[in-house]
């Protein structure tokens, strides 16, 4: 297993890049805001799957294949953020189901299939994610040890300390919704959610 000097190291290490402002926080906040914290859970299950096997195919050495290959994100991460841009450009004019309705508690909600894939695509799609955890992981890594113990116990770390901090964005955007609602400024929170989905979409395709 892992001693707990490298555990206290790590711990704090995650915890600090995890709570950064980045695309996965930054699409939590916005379904936070849109959606609910409740259904946004849909979307964390969706990245946290993402984030494991980017984490495990880092660990295994697999990324360092991938990195090579860059043309094999190429086409999957432009269709990702080209398919994030255009849902911020329904949120921005008040269309679709991950735009807030007039009534706040009113109008279909999204799917929890399409909450998922985007939270698996936009962390699947990320190269930066791959390089990320290709640099991470090695120096926490004991090679006199067993491998697969090591790498199960840190990623069942990463993906505690993600949903967690996934979940403090999504909760304040849920905070935003709220203060802005009750002002009747509903188009207004529909506009600022569908601008920052748009910088979501072009982070994952230009990033």
């Amino acid at each position: 297993m892992m001693s707990w000097a490298t555990l206290s190291v790590f711990v704090p290490t995650f915890l600090f890049v995890s709570l950064t402002p980045g695309m996965c926080m930054t699409l939590a906040m916005v379904l936070g805001m849109t959606q609910g914290v409740k259904r946004t859970l849909w979307m964390m299950i969706g990245e946290l799957i993402g984030v494991g096997i980017v984490a495990a195919a880092a660990g295994a050495g697999v990324a360092a294949l991938m990195l090579r290959h860059p043309e094999l994100f190429i086409a999957f991460k432009w269709v990702g953020g080209a398919y994030l841009a255009y849902l911020g450009i329904m949120m921005w004019r008040s269309r679709g189901r991950m735009a807030i309705p007039a009534e706040l508690n009113a109008g279909p909600a999204a799917g929890r299939l399409q909450l998922a894939i985007q939270g698996l695509v936009t962390a699947v799609a990320n190269p930066k994610g791959w390089a990320f955890f290709m640099v991470l992981l090695p120096p926490f890594l004991d090679s006199g040890r067993p491998l697969a113990p090591q790498l199960t116990l840190l990623i069942a770390v990463i993906l505690i300390i993600e949903f967690a901090s996934m979940l403090v964005y999504a909760t304040g955007g849920k905070t935003l919704r709220n203060a802005l609602g009750k002002s009747g400024n509903v188009r207004l929170l529909n506009r600022i959610a569908g601008t920052l989905m748009i910088g979501v979409g072009g982070w994952l395709a230009l990033g």
